[in-house]
């Protein structure tokens, strides 16, 4: 029997009792799958893969781990440990709710009470910012894992001197000229190319790609490309330096290995906003990549810098997989901001003077 056949203010009353169902059950629908995304997407929580369940990685057509495909390092894990933290190398996860939320509000740029209130950086809204809303599913209080403490080992007495100096250079000539700035504000060089690959405050997206001559590693961020040999050729002479240095890579098991020297030395951080850390002519970075599930690379990169560090340091990041494209990071500052930065400071200057 067809709906019309029914009186109208019956038909009525039905549609409604229909559209109410409906509506009933489009909301346990969007409940459910609101639910099931949030569990889905938590971080925090270790996924199967993590709790030891066999899994084996798809192989490229030479036998290694297939690596490739878009990934993405954002955390909000600490690079170093928290001193709240100390002496725990893991979160509970009730621990790791509270850190996600406290550390989500304090990062939120929308919240404003007034001027200044966020620094230099106060005139960006959220809407720039991605660091992520969860830590690594790995539940760590620290993206250092070596030394056990979870914080970058003390300096070389030498080192300091020269960290410091440095540091008081800097502060006394901030915009001489655009050697005095940052690497990133140059577009010279941003922590996502590495190594160590350290997350940005956005664009934290990486793509592989694998053949059997190179593993080639492109992040978002300034579009940077390192291709790493793996055909066991020497590394480049002494005085050829690169600001990426130069890699190599072989296979251990299922883990690639990249070793890589002859990195340009700058008395600017190297790190980043991630950690103002220095390094020298010296600096040895070997990293370690393992595909430890579906939508998983288990990062890790130890810096070796005996003139600097008094001992070697490992981080480890968890690379999750991505569906979406990588599309062109165009950096701007180097074209227009270091005139504006430049031209700011002599203005300055002549304020300066004029007193």
């Amino acid at each position: 029997m067809t709906v019309s056949a029914f009186p109208a203010g019956k038909r009525h009353r039905m549609f409604a009792k229909w559209n109410l169902l409906v509506l009933l059950g489009a909301a346990a629908f969007c409940v459910t799958v609101f639910f099931a995304a949030a569990a889905q997407d938590s971080s925090s929580a270790p996924k199967p893969q993590d709790a030891g369940k066999s899994w084996t990685a798809p192989r490229t057509p030479d036998g290694h781990p297939d690596l490739q495909g878009i990934w993405s390092n954002q955390t909000l894990t600490p690079f170093e440990r928290p001193s709240e933290f100390a002496g725990k190398a893991f979160f509970t996860k009730q621990e790791a709710y509270a850190f996600e939320t406290q550390t989500v509000k304090a990062n939120d740029f929308d919240q404003r009470s007034g001027p200044g209130e966020k620094d230099a950086e106060g005139a960006y809204n959220q809407a720039w910012w991605d660091k992520g809303t969860h830590i690594f599913r790995t539940l760590r209080t620290s993206m250092v894992i070596d030394p056990p403490n979870g914080l970058v080992p003390p300096m070389t007495p030498e080192a300091k001197k020269k960290f410091d100096e440095a540091h008081a250079h800097m502060a006394a000539h901030p915009a001489d000229g655009p050697e005095d700035r940052f690497l990133s504000e140059r577009c010279v060089l941003f922590p996502t190319a590495g190594p160590p690959m350290l997350p940005e405050p956005y664009n934290s997206n990486y793509e592989i790609v694998q053949t059997h001559e190179y593993v080639t590693i492109m992040p978002e961020m300034n579009h940077d490309v390192r291709m790493i040999p793996m055909d066991g050729r020497p590394h480049l002479p002494k005085d050829v330096r690169q600001w990426k240095g130069d890699p190599r890579g072989h296979w251990e098991g299922d883990t690639l290995v990249v070793e890589t020297t002859n990195f340009s030395f700058n008395d600017r951080p190297r790190f980043g906003i991630v950690y103002d850390g220095w390094t020298d002519e010296n600096l040895q970075i070997t990293e370690r990549l393992t595909r430890t599930g579906p939508d998983t690379i288990q990062y890790r990169a130890t810096i070796v810098d005996p003139t600097v560090y008094t001992k070697p340091w490992t981080v480890e990041l968890i690379l999750a997989k991505r569906n979406e494209r990588i599309y062109e990071y165009a950096c701007h500052e180097g074209n227009y901001g270091m005139f504006d930065i430049l031209s700011g400071a002599r203005a300055d200057d002549k304020k300066a003077g004029s007193k």
